[in-house]
């Protein structure tokens, strides 16, 4: 990857703008888009459908913005801050702001794995998700992480 700071603002303008073929095409053919609420989507046609039926089906009004990014051509990390109005019932129009962590595996100019880490409780909290529902869910993002993770802790 030789200009992660044009990358990064084609991602967030994909994002923002809802343009899955947009975003689509900064993946390989075989990439994926790990979210934070939405889980592993791979390849093409499964990051566009995310983006486009997912994320605008929930929320509208996204920004996204990336600070302190860093890149040594083959994986890139950046801070960010992101917000979004909820559409979500009993909650529409409800501003959501959290911040995080991106990390991008490259292959070539092409986006192989994108994954992030930020506190989906605090997003959660704040269109009033009740707090079994937030704790199950940190829970599962909890068993999850040591399973991937079991055998580097050893």
């Amino acid at each position: 990857m030789k200009d992660f700071e044009t990358l990064l603002r084609r991602f967030t303008n994909a994002i923002e703008s809802g343009d899955g073929s947009a975003l689509a095409a900064l993946f390989t053919e075989d990439g994926v888009y790990d979210d934070g609420f939405y889980g592993a989507n791979k390849g093409r046609d499964a990051i566009a459908r995310m983006l486009e039926d997912e994320f605008w089906r929930d929320a509208e009004g996204f920004r996204w913005r990336m600070y302190d990014a860093v890149c040594d051509g083959r994986i890139g990390y950046a801070r960010y801050l992101f917000s979004y109005r909820s559409k979500l019932p009993g909650v529409e129009g409800r501003l959501v702001l959290f911040d995080g962590m991106s990390q991008y595996t490259f292959d070539g100019e092409l986006i192989a794995h994108y994954r992030e880490q930020f506190n989906t409780g605090m997003a959660m909290a704040q269109l009033d998700f009740a707090p079994a529902r937030i704790a199950r869910n940190l829970a599962r993002r909890a068993e999850a992480l040591k399973k991937v993770n079991q055998s580097a802790m050893r």
